[in-house]
């Protein structure tokens, strides 16, 4: 048997664009195996000389699917570029938008992306296994799906005045204040997702997860580190607090975002248009090799809910204290990724009522005055899928004279590497590589929602 290379292109069921090939040795074994990242975007070089402010209606164009994110990690970076503090309501406006945009991808990625290999199962043929399969196995619940993805999707439209590519977000605060009529329906709908978000992961824990321990348990794991924001308190947060990078065994260190450079590094591989970074601070260097990785560490919900303490609401706590008492922590399975954004939505949606709850956030006051000046900032909010860092800086007339971007699924590349590699290793042997096995392959990735 001659060596071969196997590809897989494009990756099926992402956010994004990539494909896999899969280097098999004389014998039909897996050699190697390398994800292949080909989109290149120049935002860092073509926002150079743009004033500061104009921004955050320009990144985020970066993705379609987390527009928001890009939107208010921007946003934050101009405000420490020019010194201004956003005002009270201000800043909960923002973390309400954000907060709502994580509701409704996490719904996304579950039902539309991920649930197929699960609900349809991953052996399935490829022609049903997809979200159409899924609405004819189950046309209610996919009826369901629809209705509250488009609901969350309306908040913001309805509110902020674009679901996608928003405006709404500005240097200072936001653009416009939030009336009571508004918060009263917002509230009430929020309620009904929040149910839905109760009712996805009973489904998911009852019929979903309980078939799948073997594939979870084995599946593209690998042992890293992991990354997110908490609060003071230690609790997961979303929009705001310190970022903590988790080692492989626990142990922890917190830092502001501001010194993110003094923790985290960026490497160039040969086979990626993708940055990789790694933690620099852990004095190892960097390495994928699946016995003895180095500076790896892992973004996204399974990441966040590791790193964290607590969770800041009660129902999503309760969740995250079943979830440990089964997995421990810091968990370490890959697919364990759809558990805890599914703990993710339950905790977005009861914050983002938390925050409707709060009469103060209807305050007309909501932005702070702004003058441009020559300064640096660094923004940065939890993305879907990660920890997402803006950081510009201006000079005297408060034009862009640099900007480092690290998106969130850019932490999750090299270990979306190694965990195909350790799939594809385990899967394929004497060369036999069916659409079942290639599919379980493809599931390693998907884990991650690139």
């Amino acid at each position: 048997m001659a060596a071969r290379t196997i590809k897989i292109a494009p990756i099926t069921r992402i956010e994004g664009h990539a494909t896999i090939a899969i280097h098999l040795d004389d014998a039909g074994n897996v050699a190697d195996s390398k994800v292949h990242f080909q989109s290149i975007r120049g935002f860092e070089k073509f926002v150079e000389g743009k004033p500061a402010e104009e921004l955050p209606r320009i990144v985020n164009r970066i993705c379609g699917i987390c527009p928001w994110h890009h939107h208010l990690a921007s946003n934050k970076a101009v405000d420490r570029c020019f010194g201004v503090t956003p005002t009270p309501a201000g800043h909960k406006l923002r973390e309400l938008v954000q907060t709502i945009a994580q509701a409704e991808d996490k719904l996304l990625h579950f039902f539309f992306l991920a649930a197929a290999d699960f609900v349809i199962g991953p052996d399935a043929d490829y022609a049903v296994r997809n979200v159409i399969g899924i609405a004819k196995a189950n046309p209610e619940l996919a009826t369901k799906v629809v209705q509250m993805r488009y609901k969350a999707k309306m908040i913001l439209e309805k509110f902020a005045g674009k679901a996608i590519h928003p405006v709404a977000g500005v240097v200072g605060g936001f653009a416009k204040p939030l009336t009571e009529a508004d918060r009263q329906w917002m509230l009430a709908d929020m309620r009904e997702i929040l149910d839905f978000a109760l009712f996805t992961i009973e489904f998911a824990k009852k019929d979903v997860f309980p078939k799948y321990l073997d594939a979870i348990q084995s599946l593209g794991v690998i042992k890293t580190g992991f990354i997110g924001t908490v609060d003071d308190n230690g609790a997961l947060n979303l929009y705001d607090g310190k970022i903590r990078l988790m080692k492989p065994d626990g142990a922890f260190a917190d830092f502001d975002v501001q010194n993110y450079a003094d923790y985290i590094g960026e490497q160039v591989v040969p086979w990626s248009y993708g940055k990789f970074p790694y933690a620099k601070s852990w004095n190892e260097g960097f390495s994928l090799d699946l016995e003895n990785p180095k500076g790896i560490y892992r973004a996204n919900t399974l990441a966040r809910i590791n790193v964290a303490d607590k969770m800041a609401t009660p129902r999503a706590q309760a969740e995250l204290e079943e979830f440990r008492s089964l997995f421990g922590r810091p968990a370490q399975a890959t697919l364990l990724y759809h558990y805890a954004r599914l703990i993710e939505e339950v905790y977005a949606c009861e914050h983002a009522i938390e925050l409707l709850k709060d009469p103060s956030i209807t305050d007309t006051d909501v932005r702070a005055k702004v003058e441009p000046r020559a300064g640096r900032g660094v923004g940065c909010v939890e993305a879907p899928r990660g920890t997402l860092i803006h950081d510009y800086s201006t000079d005297d007339n408060g034009l862009v004279t640099r900007a480092n971007l690290i998106v969130g699924t850019t932490h999750n590349l090299g270990p979306i590497n190694m965990s195909v590699n350790q799939a594809a290793r385990a899967l394929i042997k004497d060369g036999v590589a069916d659409e079942g096995i290639l599919n379980k392959v493809e599931m390693a990735v998907r884990a991650y929602d690139p």
